[in-house]
């Protein structure tokens, strides 16, 4: 705990001085008698200044989980700090969702009068964003190849390296992956629970095909057509969990990125939730998951407030404006194989049952 070291004034503490005198409008820098300074940019600057503020902040807690996370051993008394500040920042991107409405109240019109003094500049130029995206895992690379090009091409030198070499550290991604290859429990000495796992499968699906021909007589052609492929590919989805070639196909077209080991330890997890060993890593997939709905959101929301304010003309930092934005909201997804996993959950009631040893192993011993 920090001891007073003297009187503290509010202003000097905040350095508001140097914070409020930090919006400079371009109009009105260039503003005439004929051509008056633009109102509505004073707005524009400080809802920007504002998400690079929370950027900041959401910085400053994204770097404390992956400092926990690099170390050799993740602690079980980490996890509270953790999931505390996944939370936080989630909360402070529901609180960011509303900015848009307010820039919202600036008409089309309203822009126009002060647009083409900020080219080219733009939002692919807040290094910040981009960094949180390559800390939580989204790479160069795992984008569409126009937003590679608007990625790194619209950057100075400067924050070009800076981000280049981000990307050669273990983002929160990665460094949990390896947390989940070291995930013990699934497998011990007379127990095997993945077998016990595919034998509900196998069990589930048998009943499900014996449904489908009972019913053949009642459905049309196309209708069992549907059903049966239907069934055949749950059948090839649960297969892709265990055969190492169909998941090495799957990671490298890009529809998964956890190795194979992660991705079975992370659905043990979520099966195992309400054991008390496992419901605070449960809470921390549940975080990672807001944290990525609510990017997705953002820019999705971002998509309809560029159609408003742009229509179809091209962005200020020469992307194809809104329909660029789409696409990227579309794409730019971390956490991808944690919403998946919902594909491979059973009911409570048909989990194998988990061995005594197993069972004070994922309890709290008093």
């Amino acid at each position: 705990m920090h001891k007073n070291q003297g009187p503290v004034y509010y202003n000097d503490y905040l350095m508001l001085d140097q914070l409020l005198t930090s919006q400079e409008p371009m109009s009105k820098k260039h503003a005439t008698a004929e051509n008056p300074e633009a109102h509505d940019e004073m707005l524009f600057v400080i809802v920007h200044q504002s998400y690079e503020l929370w950027f900041k902040q959401i910085l400053h807690d994204l770097n404390s989980v992956l400092a926990i996370f690099s170390k050799p051993k993740v602690e079980d008394n980490d996890f509270g700090f953790i999931i505390q500040r996944l939370d936080r920042i989630t909360k402070i991107q529901e609180m960011m969702l509303p900015y848009l409405g307010i820039l919202e109240t600036m008409t089309p019109m309203d822009f126009l009068e002060f647009r083409s003094l900020l080219m080219p500049a733009s939002g692919f130029q807040s290094t910040q964003f981009r960094e949180i995206e390559i800390k939580l895992g989204l790479n160069t690379n795992d984008r569409e190849s126009i937003d590679r090009e608007f990625f790194l091409g619209r950057l100075t030198e400067k924050d070009r390296d800076k981000l280049v070499q981000l990307e050669k550290v273990p983002s929160l991604l990665r460094l949990v992956e390896a947390w989940l290859e070291r995930t013990p429990f699934t497998a011990t000495p007379g127990f095997n629970f993945w077998k016990e796992y595919q034998n509900v499968i196998m069990t589930n699906l048998a009943e499900d095909e014996a449904t489908i021909q009972k019913n053949m007589a009642n459905l049309s052609e196309k209708d069992k057509q549907i059903q049966l492929e239907s069934l055949n590919l749950t059948k090839e989805n649960f297969d892709s969990l265990f055969n190492v070639d169909i998941h090495a196909k799957l990671v490298a077209e890009g529809k998964r990125k956890f190795s194979q080991k992660a991705i079975l330890n992370a659905l043990f997890i979520l099966l195992y939730r309400d054991e008390p060993m496992l419901a605070m890593p449960f809470q921390m997939f549940t975080a990672m998951m807001d944290i990525d709905e609510n990017f997705t959101t953002w820019r999705h929301r971002h998509v309809l407030l560029a159609h408003r304010m742009l229509g179809s003309k091209i962005g200020t930092g020469g992307s194809s404006g809104h329909q660029y934005l789409k696409k990227a909201a579309d794409s730019n997804r971390v956490f991808l194989d944690l919403f998946n996993l919902s594909t491979f959950l059973i009911p409570r009631s048909q989990l194998p049952k988990i061995p005594n040893e197993v069972k004070r192993q994922l309890n709290f011993n008093v």
